[in-house]
């Protein structure tokens, strides 16, 4: 028979397996809370990881729509600009040598020449500045009559003494004129039976624009409405064509003289010399027809701007510096009282404003 356990052994096997419990425990608890970080770190470097995906798509979204934005604002600012934008004929002012250091550089004898004449211009003839006038037909015109109206000139003597909006008609009935069917209006090469109301209504667009800024006298009133007319082309495009038919009038008037013996003046003769204008028929179908289309005006044609609208066109040949031909008038004997305006060309062909 076995003898009794005894009560302190028993306890002290009790003391002995409590500090391996405890131990238990804390293992456990510590790998639960391990296991717990372990899973909530991945959790969070999904969810971090996630984050960062959709950020940069969003980052690449975002800057794809503002480079589209960008490009689509670019061209509508453009648009607009070209839709509203006024598109002047005839540019500000600018420094005359800074023009030319922009325009002719290099050392060819060309360049070097130009560079001469606008200092020359610039030192001797006190032009300080310039105004580049549209490249086109009618940049002659367009200079001469910019300026008529900038500076308020009025009305050549000869128109105050008839309607100008009848000469149309006149040319017609009066003087038989009915070759004036065959008149071109510029690129246009329009002609017909209803030339004489579309020449009426340039003529009478002329007569009323001249008439407006005549009236005024402020000058910088009158350059703000040079800026507003010089900007809309279907009336500058009147107005040139009604300062053809002016001179076309006024080659008329001088060849009816002729004939009946009267003396004309002398740059008439030289015209009427010519194969190629030998009557005012001859002069519209030959040379006239073709201003604003095909050429600008000829040097003969200047004679004749200046005679029929009374001015004396003073202009600087660039290209000829250093010659007799520098600096010329047309025409070349204006009377005294006739006011006087300034063009310079570097070709014959295009000419701009010069201001002093």
């Amino acid at each position: 028979m076995a003898a009794p356990r005894s009560p302190t052994r028993a306890r002290e096997r009790e003391r002995s397996h409590a500090p391996a419990a405890g131990s238990d425990q804390v293992h456990y608890w510590t790998l639960a809370t391990s296991q717990a970080l372990d899973t909530v770190w991945r959790m969070a470097k999904g969810f971090v990881m996630l984050a960062v995906s959709f950020l940069m798509a969003a980052v690449c979204y975002f800057r794809r729509l503002h480079l589209y934005s960008g490009h689509k604002l670019k061209w509508w600012i453009g648009y607009l600009q070209r839709k509203f934008k006024r598109n002047l004929s005839v540019e500000a002012e600018v420094d005359l040598l800074s023009y030319c250091a922009r325009e002719w550089k290099g050392e060819t004898p060309r360049t070097k020449l130009m560079r001469k004449a606008y200092e020359e211009l610039f030192w001797r003839h006190r032009i300080k500045c310039v105004r580049q006038v549209k490249r086109d037909n009618y940049d002659a015109l367009r200079s001469v009559l910019f300026q008529i109206f900038s500076q308020g000139i009025s009305f050549p003597s000869w128109m105050k003494e008839k309607d100008i909006v009848k000469l149309p008609e006149k040319l017609l009935f009066s003087q038989g004129c009915n070759w004036i069917q065959q008149y071109s209006f510029g690129p246009e090469k329009y002609t017909g039976s209803n030339v004489f109301g579309k020449l009426r209504k340039c003529v009478e667009l002329l007569k009323t624009q001249w008439t407006e800024f005549n009236g005024i006298r402020d000058y910088h009133k009158r350059g703000s409405m040079c800026n507003t007319l010089f900007s809309d082309a279907i009336l500058e495009y009147k107005l040139y064509e009604a300062l053809k038919f002016i001179m076309l009038y006024q080659v008329t008037e001088v060849y009816e003289q002729m004939k009946t013996k009267k003396v004309i003046p002398s740059l008439f003769r030289l015209l009427f010399s010519r194969e190629t204008s030998s009557d005012p028929l001859s002069f519209m179908m030959n040379h006239l027809n073709s201003v604003g289309d095909t050429c600008g005006l000829e040097q003969i044609d200047m004679f004749i701007l200046g005679y029929s609208l009374e001015v004396k066109i003073k202009v600087f040949r660039l290209f000829k510096f250093n010659s007799r031909d520098f600096e010329v008038c047309y025409p070349e004997e204006p009377l005294r009282d006739w006011p006087e305006i300034s063009l310079l060309t570097e070709n014959d062909r295009h000419y701009h404003i010069p201001v002093f």
